[in-house]
């Protein structure tokens, strides 16, 4: 069996995805869980751009440091190279299967369907928010990195 390949698809990629990229790896890397994690947007407004600062703060003070990464736009090609494409709300969803390629390998979902209870909501967008909902994104992508760690050690 290959290794699980996950990526996190949100606007800009440099809040939420970028967060739940974060969570995940760290969650694996304590479950000693091999999977592939990335992270885009289905924007290109932020392609090359470190993620935002409040972002990198909070996933800091979590002892995980996300200055590294780099805003990239999802491509065609990613339907090919993930078995599983997280959205992180709805829009988004619809947004990427509008332009999935016709054959692909991956399977496309919401990301916190993942979490029993959150079936169709959406992590909440705190990019014009504050930190209370910098928290909750942080919070929402944690407990779906969880359930995917759960899954994918079965």
């Amino acid at each position: 069996m290959s290794q699980p390949s996950v990526l996190f698809v949100c606007l800009g990629n440099i809040c939420r995805s970028p967060l739940a990229e974060a969570a995940l790896r760290a969650r694996a890397v304590e479950a000693g869980v091999a999977i592939t994690i990335d992270s885009a947007g289905t924007g290109d407004w932020h392609v090359g751009r470190p993620p935002d600062p409040r972002a990198q703060a909070l996933a800091l003070a979590h002892g995980i440091d996300i200055s590294s990464y780099r805003a990239r736009q999802v491509t065609a090609e990613d339907f090919h190279r993930f078995g599983h494409v997280y959205a992180l709300d709805p829009q988004n969803l619809k947004d990427l299967h509008r332009i999935e390629p016709s054959h692909h390998i991956a399977d496309l979902r919401l990301l916190m369907d993942m979490v029993p209870g959150r079936k169709g909501t959406a992590v909440i967008d705190p990019y014009y928010g504050d930190e209370h909902d910098f928290e909750q994104a942080w919070a929402d992508v944690c407990a779906a990195a969880d359930a995917l760690v759960k899954r994918f050690r079965r």
